[in-house]
């Protein structure tokens, strides 16, 4: 830099002024270098260790040493075999293998198993506490078949879901999975599901494990099976499990050893060949630009749950072929799933709605779905379009007529009268369709409407069928059914073997609305003994005497087990109804009666 740009003329000398600060013209001299610190002096200098020589640290006081050798315990595979297993089989081959799913404070307890509480409707949770295990045990376990009953299946239905604990001397886990069966059994695997989850997967036993995957199955749950099957994964062994475990694997981001493991069971023949391919391709989604899988339906003669439900939740068309004829299970699981096409739905939502599976509000909910979407056409349309006429039609006959044409003969379906109970009871009652009283009555009991239905009692003679059921179905009555009204009953009925007239006089006496004598001199005429006693019927008439409505639900819904009403004795529904009743269950004692009577 030049000295001149850096000053300026003086004002009285003329000589340059400097621009740098004071003192910058004459900057102090360097520092010289500190000497480095001298080293301080060591006890004792320790050799160097040689090139390549392992350093080991000495523990102060112990003369080092090297480390032991590593004794691995007998039968441990090889590095070769480790490197073929899976990562839950290395995870349980060195104890790492979790035992529980849910952190400590997020656990629930065994206790109140349920989804329904007491203040939702549901029985008191100590209902079951104290009664005989044994009989606890027994009921549930025989319950393995839907009931002939819609209203008995609602009752039982609600026992089961209820936050109840196990009797004394039950284990909870126990408890859980016969209830969970028996719900399954019943068609109702959504409740079985949500009961089944209430229970922590660290709880889980082989029993509640096999229910528990029924009910995933059945709902086209399969994902939600993974936290049982990584957590219980050694708890079964058969083909449709190691394929769960191999889904579980690849939604968990293992997608290629899932592959590995489904494509090995296709090669192993392990399941019938349209199971493992369906399994491959329910599994392929979770993976990246998944391999594609053919499904072909050629060679497959029947369903089962497991291709069924896959089908369903992968949106592949079962052949009609298969389903027609394939059993009822198909028909409940259709109805309640999401994934089948509205049409297909209401196809087999009638007999989900008999059996009580569908209430009448979700089976109109339902038609009004297919009413609305245009691309619905055939029998299902023309099914919404005529329910709409029931309720809106301008005339209490056109309204009738369209409920006819849905109820489609003499003797109608009598999930189509579920469908029509809220339209029924639009129609005001007169002596004009008196004639239509039956239907129209049967049809609003369907779904409870008990009270809109009395107002037909006046228009319907006596000892026909619309007073039966009304002399079964009113909430209160004052006075006992006269002998005279029986016999004109009895003459007028043509059902096989009697059989409603039977019914009748079993529901009423079970109500308490016929005396003991008119009761026997009937019974005598229907050559029926409704007092003939069993093994069961004291066992639910005990339940009745200590007051019990949860263990006489649960005697009641053994009782009603089978798949149509010719399964029924009159005797059974007397002990059904008169239980029932004494508890305090006698809305669902004079449904039940009054249904017997319908569908006899």
């Amino acid at each position: 830099m030049k000295r001149v740009a850096l000053v300026r003329g003086g004002a009285a000398t003329g000589a340059p002024e400097s621009l740098l600060p004071p003192g910058s013209d004459n900057p102090a001299p360097p520092l010289s270098p500190r000497a480095p610190a001298a080293p301080a002096p060591a006890a004792s200098q320790a050799p160097r260790p040689a090139a390549g020589t392992p350093v080991i640290q000495p523990i102060p006081g112990e003369p080092a040493t090297p480390p032991a050798a590593v004794q691995l315990p007998g039968g441990f595979p090889s590095i070769a075999e480790i490197e073929k297993m899976t990562p839950d089989e290395i995870d349980e081959l060195l104890g790492l293998k979790p035992k529980f799913d849910i952190p400590p404070a997020a656990r629930h307890a065994v206790e109140k198993v349920g989804i329904i509480a007491q203040a939702e409707g549901g029985f008191p949770s100590r209902s079951l506490a104290k009664q005989p295990v044994s009989l606890v045990r027994a009921a549930l376990k025989g319950t393995r078949r839907p009931l002939v009953s819609r209203w008995g299946h609602i009752l039982l239905r609600r026992t089961l879901a209820s936050r109840i604990d196990a009797p004394a001397g039950m284990n909870p886990v126990e408890f859980a999975a016969l209830r969970t069966a028996a719900l399954n059994s019943l068609g109702e695997s959504y409740a079985a599901r949500a009961l089944v989850q209430d229970v922590d997967t660290s709880n889980f036993d082989s029993a509640l494990t096999d229910a528990a995957f029924d009910a995933y199955v059945a709902t086209g749950d399969f994902v939600g099976l993974c936290p049982i099957v990584r957590l219980k994964g050694d708890i079964r062994k058969d083909a449709q499990w190691q394929m769960s475990r191999s889904i579980c694997d690849s939604f968990s981001g293992d997608a290629r050893e899932a592959a590995r493991e489904l494509n090995r069971a296709l090669s192993r023949g392990i399941a019938p060949r349209i199971d493992v391919l369906l399994a491959q391709r329910y599994a392929g989604a979770a993976a990246e630009g998944g391999r594609a899988v053919n499904i072909e339906w050629n060679d497959v003669t029947e369903l089962n749950p497991w291709r069924y439900s896959l089908a369903l939740a992968l949106g592949i068309q079962v052949p009609s072929n298969l389903r027609q004829g394939a059993g009822p299970y198909y028909d409940r699981v259709a109805a309640l799933s999401p994934a089948l096409g509205l049409a297909d739905r209401a196809a087999a939502a009638d007999r989900a709605a008999g059996e009580g599976i569908l209430s009448s509000a979700a089976i109109v909910d339902l038609y009004g779905q297919v009413f609305a979407d245009n691309e619905v056409t055939g029998d299902a349309q023309a099914r919404a379009e005529q329910l709409r006429e029931a309720y809106v039609a301008g005339t209490p006959a056109a309204r009738l007529a369209a409920m006819h044409t849905l109820w489609g003969g003499e003797t109608p379906d009598y999930g189509r009268l579920v469908l029509t109970a809220y339209a029924a009871a639009r129609i005001p009652a007169s002596a004009d369709l008196a004639d239509d009283a039956p239907a129209l009555i049967a049809s609003m009991l369907a779904a409870g409407l008990d009270r809109n239905a009395m107002r037909w009692g006046r228009f319907v003679s006596e000892g026909s069928a619309g007073w039966a059921l009304l002399a079964l179905a009113q909430p209160q009555r004052s006075g006992t059914v006269g002998a005279g009204a029986l016999e004109s009953f009895f003459g007028d009925d043509s059902s096989s073997n009697q059989r409603k007239s039977k019914f009748l006089l079993a529901g009423l006496a079970g109500l308490g609305r016929v005396d003991a004598g008119t009761a026997r001199e009937a019974a005598g005429q229907l050559d029926i003994d409704l007092a003939r006693e069993s093994a069961w019927s004291r066992a639910i008439g005990k339940a009745a005497d200590v007051n019990n409505p949860a263990l006489v639900a649960l005697l009641a819904g053994l009782g009603m087990q089978g798949d149509g009403w010719d399964k029924m004795t009159a005797r059974q529904l007397y002990h059904i109804v008169r239980a029932l009743n004494r508890v305090g269950l006698s809305a669902e004692a004079r449904m039940i009666a009054a249904e017997a009577v319908a569908r006899g």
